[in-house]
């Protein structure tokens, strides 16, 4: 009976994890162009060679661009759903999902991203163990394994901080996973630093294709990566001496740069660290600020002076920027609708840190060198080090602002906040984790709810758990303030 369900669970982990690689268009990103066995694979014969176990980690990275929270839909991508949750964004259409999360209404059943990480969770545990467990002398095995710590890490990461305490399922045994309570977030931060210092231990300083073979392409990470993560979580659990010294660690790897604002998002730029490759061309989450990834201007209107606009960036975002602030111009559009009749002319922002380009030119960049120079800089800060306002000012420099030395503690932190915003904005949700961390969530959101409009409460700075799952497992408590 053992071997049975041992059968059955491999033979649908390999057909699960190749449907993720073959049918999405773009796997050859990861490949860099070597091709994918044809066909299906048995239970027999998942981990028997270096291209099996590497099909399989693929699959991950491209459903991280199907259902994970880094594609281009409307419903999927994080950045956008993040962006017009917080302070970001504002919705200009209703009765949407879009509008939904604007007016912070989420409820149980329309909760995104919960099934999504946990899917993929499982194949990461089973990878592991599948691994770890093959006969087979597999030539990099260790390259499998760290990438697989890696998103595994990643996974937990959005998880705890979208949802709080969640179940820490590290395993494949659903008789055990199905009756998980929810782990403490501290918990959860502490398996996520564990996974990422195995990543650092086994991934390579250099990057690697889906074969073991030195590539330029960054969309799978390095070891680098695991530590430019492993930087930011530290930030978020406070540790703020082991932060900075992750963030200096990356800073002074000489694979990394920062460049102008126009070169931030090219495919393999020195500032990535590491990328996530578009499905399309039109991929790159702007697509979300418009209708179908066209402009405002273009899209037939639903009447006279109306034209089908999603979403715009929100007032107190444009408001952030500093007179001068190059990434003004270089990271937004601006559609001026002209006037018609009673209408007057309106002028509509929307992000665009992405340039749909024919030649997939463009990569979303959930990791990059600002960012860890923005890391540095407050966790200095935290420790009353005279050098933080260094690294706000690499930053700072590259966008054309001169440079600042805030007086007091609490001037420097608001001004590296400040600079998160606009730098990091509509990015992975980095505004609304950084408001949930320093404790200024319910003050922002508070004060910009009668906008959008709605009712700000402090229990929807965590997202609901889908309802089934509570109803199938009964340690499973809800988030407080949602229906079961």
């Amino acid at each position: 009976m053992k071997q049975t369900i041992k059968h059955k669970f491999y033979k649908s982990l390999s057909l699960f994890a190749l449907a993720g690689s073959l049918v999405l268009t773009g796997c050859e990103k990861y490949l860099d162009g070597t091709q994918l066995p044809a066909g299906t694979i048995g239970a027999e014969d998942v981990y028997v060679n270096d291209n099996m176990a590497s099909t399989v980690v693929t699959g991950m990275y491209m459903n991280l661009t199907n259902t994970a929270g880094y594609g281009g839909g409307t419903g999927s991508n994080l950045g956008y759903i993040l962006a017009l949750y917080t302070d970001e964004a504002k919705s200009t259409l209703s009765g949407n999902f879009a509008d939904i999360v604007y007016k912070n209404a989420i409820q149980s059943s329309e909760s995104p991203y919960w099934s999504a990480y946990y899917k993929m969770l499982f194949v990461a545990n089973a990878a592991i163990k599948g691994i770890n467990d093959s006969p087979a002398k597999l030539q990099y095995k260790d390259q499998w394994l760290g990438e697989t710590y890696f998103l595994r890490a990643l996974f937990y990461f959005y998880l705890v901080n979208l949802y709080g305490p969640v179940p820490l399922a590290l395993s494949t045994d659903y008789t055990v996973n199905n009756r998980l309570s929810r782990a403490p977030a501290a918990d959860v931060y502490d398996q996520i630093v564990a996974d990422l210092k195995l990543a650092q231990s086994m991934l390579p300083a250099d990057y690697r294709n889906g074969y073991g073979a030195a590539t330029t392409s960054r969309v799978r990470p390095n070891s680098a990566a695991a530590t430019a993560l492993l930087a930011r979580v530290y930030l978020y659990m406070g540790e703020w001496a082991k932060a900075e010294a992750q963030a200096t660690a990356v800073i002074s790897n000489q694979l990394y740069d920062t460049v102008s604002l126009d070169k931030v998002f090219i495919a393999n730029s020195k500032e990535t660290v590491w990328s996530v490759a578009p499905k399309t061309a039109s991929a790159a989450y702007e697509f979300s600020f418009y209708n179908n990834g066209m402009p405002a201007t273009i899209m037939p209107p639903q009447g006279p002076n109306s034209f089908n606009v999603y979403s715009t960036v929100s007032d107190q975002l444009l408001n952030a920027f500093e007179s001068g602030d190059r990434r003004f111009n270089e990271w937004l559009r601006i559609v001026t609708i002209p006037a018609s009749g009673m209408q007057p002319t309106k002028t509509l922002y929307f992000p665009a840190k992405f340039k749909s380009s024919a030649n997939n030119a463009e990569y979303q960049v959930p990791l990059r060198l600002a960012e860890q120079y923005l890391i540095r800089a407050e966790a200095r800060a935290m420790q009353d080090k005279g050098n933080a306002a260094e690294d706000l000012n690499v930053v700072r420099s590259r966008a054309g602002l001169p440079a600042v030395q805030p007086a007091t503690k609490t001037a420097l932190l608001t001004a590296i906040a400040r600079e998160r915003q606009t730098e990091l904005f509509s990015e992975y949700g980095h505004r609304f984790f950084d408001l949930k961390r320093t404790g200024k969530l319910d003050e922002v959101m508070t004060a910009v709810a009668p906008a959008k409009p709605t009712t700000w409460k402090s229990y929807m700075a965590n997202w609901p758990i889908p309802p089934g799952d509570i109803l199938s497992n009964p340690n499973l408590t809800p988030n407080p303030g949602y229906a079961k």
